[in-house]
């Protein structure tokens, strides 16, 4: 049987310290809610490298390639030869190859955003604590109730103003 132990800090290091030491004597799984950027959390939670970068990675080499392949399909389908000049004038294209590498590229990054947070979310996801969003830092702890005195324990001595059982 599983509980969920919510711990409410006024400071992020605090916050920071309780989660090092949950996941220290891995006693559960951890969830921050956090109103601002904080490394400290950050590093606690080992946080990785979001793979977003990838798919704008991915999208740019694709719209540069397509922005090649187009205006060279075009050109060999429906040629007009001017003054002798070849063809497929690279320079030419290296615009129209810039501008859809910049299009697929942000397209990509933002369709991997998208997939990779899960939105849009269809299910309404309640608030834990509306002070979540202004001043104070959350720490969601679910972990095993033979464990519920030892992690109860791991917050309040990260200095959590309060521990509540959550359902």
């Amino acid at each position: 049987m599983t509980m969920r132990l919510l711990g409410v800090f006024d400071d992020g290091s605090k916050a920071a310290t309780a989660v090092t030491s949950v996941r220290g004597n891995n006693v559960g799984e951890v969830l921050v809610y956090s109103p601002t950027l904080n490394h400290a959390i950050d590093r606690a939670l080992d946080m990785k490298v979001s793979p977003v970068r990838t798919f704008t990675l991915a999208g740019g080499l694709l719209g540069c390639i397509c922005g090649f392949a187009l205006p060279i399909y075009t050109v060999l389908d429906w040629p007009l030869i001017t003054g002798g000049k070849s063809l497929i004038s690279i320079p030419a294209f290296a615009v129209i190859a810039f501008e859809l590498t910049i299009l697929f590229g942000a397209i990509a990054g933002l369709a991997g955003f998208l997939g990779l947070s899960g939105l849009p979310s269809l299910r309404r996801k309640t608030v834990e604590d509306p002070r979540f969003s202004n001043d104070r830092f959350g720490v969601l702890i679910t972990c095993e109730e033979s464990q519920g005195e030892t992690v109860r324990g791991y917050l309040q001595d990260a200095g959590a103003e309060e521990v509540k059982d959550h359902a």
